[in-house]
């Protein structure tokens, strides 16, 4: 090679460059320079390769691409075999015990006072590869395959970031042939992201996409395409946790003393190592481990199926050895199975608190993580005919942690060639009979039936009593659960007909809270139709919203009679919002409830109704900031709004005025940095009058 050549001596600099910033960027996440920079030099290698081919190297950055599409794969017979770890099928504690009593007495160690070292680690969930370093150079990976013989993945494995493809010797000597033994496997947010690329592929229409089961299918996958180009597009990591052959480097030692201490050189090599390794003396640690990562194992960014105990001291692993082809030294300590099979009974559409509708999946009772399942979310009905799932299906149920349990997908050899109907969500809700409503751009049906529908009572009534509706003091989310629970309430009018006598007996309900219930409750009784538009909880209207309706149409009656066409020409109020609107009072469930309210003698004055006749502040944009000297920051408010204005929480371009008052603070300061106008409130008040023009 023209070592003297500046070109090639500046290939060497960009190689260097590379290698230490991808393994800042992968293994270290610890990026030091911009993704800029980094592509810079990684197109400037590229240029000079092109110039020169004959200097590409195994070894180079741009070697991560991908080659050729292959044919097949070749098989790779391994130097040392990859063995299996037995598996300890107790998935309680016992089973660290029973482990290191089994150790101890192969040992023939009689001092107690003295316990084993171990080494535990997470059991990845991935697909278990080799990796063979020539004089520090990758140049070559292996699948496990049957432990004897696998299969030639190298150019896949070349697009990993994570995998060095030239070890860093700066540390400590790299051994002149070195096999890593280590786990691929694929982060949870990488498989979410994914199955969402690949079903935006198939919304599209493309042909030949699938989502994926699981993360360690799709990451096996990954490395079995015979394109390597689509490899790379798949985001895979890679863990170490051992080593086949070794042997000396060409200066130095590599002998280790311990397990531990191999994992740290491989460590320092630039081959990433969980920092979830630790090391264990005794049973008790074992279990206390055990434990921590099994807690942990629902927060952690990867897939894990158990843990693994290995005896630390090297000298004791050989003299333990081997039975039927597995280590004696080493266990693999399982979890409770997080993925089983089973049978879907039925399907069920549950109704939640706010009107989402989704579909159960009745199952054949299974052990899964840990508990017996017997339902599983659907989601909605896109992932039911995404998946196709139906009744009497074998299907794949996955529990992780309290995440309730899904359906993951159907075992179609498994299933039965005849199979039931094509799920479809129904058109009327299952509880209350009210029409069920997919909107545009939603997944979610929804039950239109608020006021009336059993399922969704609870949250109805809150939002009936919060603050900024009818303001109900003293009827919290308890006192609801009980009034709901002991069939006191059925619906809204039955909070106007509660006594003292059916109050006394609820939990912690003394006569005068019981009293004073009843006093605010009278006193909701006279409200605005603004508010009492906002309590209804109209799906999409807010409290601008209802406003905006009271301003418009003035009284209730022209709101419930609007037609589509005519909520449209309310302010602000889109074809999302109007058919929401029309929707909610052609349910005669929700009229119904409404006419008993104004029954039970909920009342307001009704407004002039503005139409589309401009007001004093139409159209302008307030912030309002301090305190002010006669108006509360609600007054103002509605102050404004009611002149047809708009108020904001922050300060912007779009802002026409801020209105301060004492201690105004860094929204004062945004304003007259934009140079927004700033008014006090003797000015809104004439602006609001219409005195004076804004």
């Amino acid at each position: 090679m023209p070592t003297d050549d500046p070109l090639y001596q500046r290939l060497q600099t960009l190689h260097s460059l590379l290698h230490h910033h991808a393994h800042r960027y992968y293994v270290l996440d610890s990026p030091e320079v911009p993704d800029a920079q980094y592509d810079a030099w990684f197109q400037e290698l590229q240029a000079i390769e092109v110039q020169h081919p004959e200097w590409r190297t195994p070894d180079s950055p741009t070697q991560r691409v991908g080659g050729r599409v292959l044919d097949g794969f070749d098989t790779v017979r391994h130097r040392v075999p990859m063995l299996s770890i037995r598996t300890e099928t107790d998935t309680e504690a016992s089973g660290a015990v029973a482990f290191d009593t089994r150790i101890r007495k192969e040992l023939e160690l009689t001092d107690d006072t003295a316990p084993v070292e171990y080494v535990a680690e997470p059991k990845f969930d991935g697909l278990a590869l080799s990796l063979r370093y020539e004089s520090g150079v990758l140049v070559q990976a292996a699948t496990r395959g049957d432990g004897e013989v696998g299969e030639d993945v190298t150019q896949n494995v070349r697009t990993i970031g994570q995998i060095p493809l030239r070890l860093d010797g700066r540390q400590r000597p790299v051994p002149a042939v070195l096999e890593v033994r280590g786990e691929v496997y694929m982060r949870r947010d990488d498989f979410e992201a994914l199955n969402e690329r690949q079903r935006q592929r198939i919304a599209c229409g493309a042909k030949g996409e699938k989502t994926f089961v699981n993360p360690r299918n799709a990451a096996a996958g990954a490395i079995r395409q015979l394109d390597p180009q689509i490899a790379a597009s798949r985001p895979l990591s890679f863990f170490a946790y051992g080593w086949g052959e070794m042997s000396a480097p060409e200066q130095g030692d590599p002998a280790f003393v311990t397990h531990f201490d191999g994992l740290m050189a491989l460590n320092a090599w630039g081959l990433p190592v969980s920092d979830l390794v630790q090391r264990c003396a005794g049973a008790d640690a074992l279990v206390a481990y055990h434990r921590h990562i099994g807690a942990l194992r629902d927060r952690l960014p990867f897939d894990i199926d158990g843990v693994v105990y290995k005896v630390n001291r090297l000298d004791w692993q050989k003299r333990l050895g081997f039975v039927t082809r597995e280590p004696r030294w080493a266990i693999a300590h399982k979890y409770p199975a997080q993925e089983q099979m089973t049978t879907v009974l039925d399907i069920d559409v549950q109704v939640g608190r706010t009107g989402k509708l989704t579909p159960v999946a009745k199952l054949a009772p299974v052990f899964v993580g840990g508990v017996t399942v017997t339902n599983a979310t659907l989601h909605n009905e896109d992932e039911v005919l995404r998946k196709d799932v139906r009744i009497g299906d074998t299907v794949i149920v996955r529990r992780a942690g309290d995440v309730i349990p899904e359906v993951v997908s159907v075992v179609t050899s498994a299933s039965s060639p005849v199979r039931g109907p094509v799920f479809r969500m129904p058109v009327a809700c299952p509880v209350c009979g009210s029409a069920v409503v997919r909107e545009t751009g939603e997944v979610d049906h929804r039950c239109t039936g608020g006021l009336y529908c059993s399922a969704q009572r609870k949250q109805a009534i809150l939002h009936y009593a919060q603050r900024r509706a009818m303001d109900i003091e003293g009827l919290g989310e308890k006192l609801v659960d009980q009034l709901v629970d002991a069939r006191i309430i059925h619906g809204l009018p039955d909070l106007y007909r509660l006594g003292l006598s059916s109050l006394a007996g609820l939990d912690r309900m003394a006569e005068k809270s019981a009293g004073n219930l009843l006093e605010a409750l009278e006193r909701s009784k006279r409200t605005s139709l603004a508010r009492f538009l906002y309590a209804l909880g109209i799906r999409h209207v807010g409290e601008a919203t209802a406003k905006d309706l009271a301003r418009h149409f003035g009284s209730l009656d022209p709101v419930m009679d609007a037609s589509v066409d005519e909520l449209l020409q309310v302010r602000d109020v889109g074809p999302v919002v109007a058919h929401s609107i029309h929707t909610f009072f052609a349910q005669p469930h929700n009229r119904e409830t409404v006419e008993q309210l104004r029954a039970c003698g909920v009342h307001w004055d009704d407004e002039a109704g503005t139409g589309s006749a401009p007001q004093t502040l139409q159209g302008q944009t307030f912030v309002l900031t301090g305190t002010l000297p006669t108006l509360s920051r609600d007054q103002a408010k509605a102050l404004i709004e009611s002149a047809g204005g708009k108020v904001s929480g922050s300060v912007s371009k779009k802002t026409d005025f801020v209105v301060a008052g004492a201690e105004a603070g860094s929204k004062l300061e945004k304003a007259q940095a934009l140079g927004v106008a700033v008014i006090d409130e003797a000015r809104l008040l004439v602006l609001a009058s219409g005195d004076a023009a804004p």
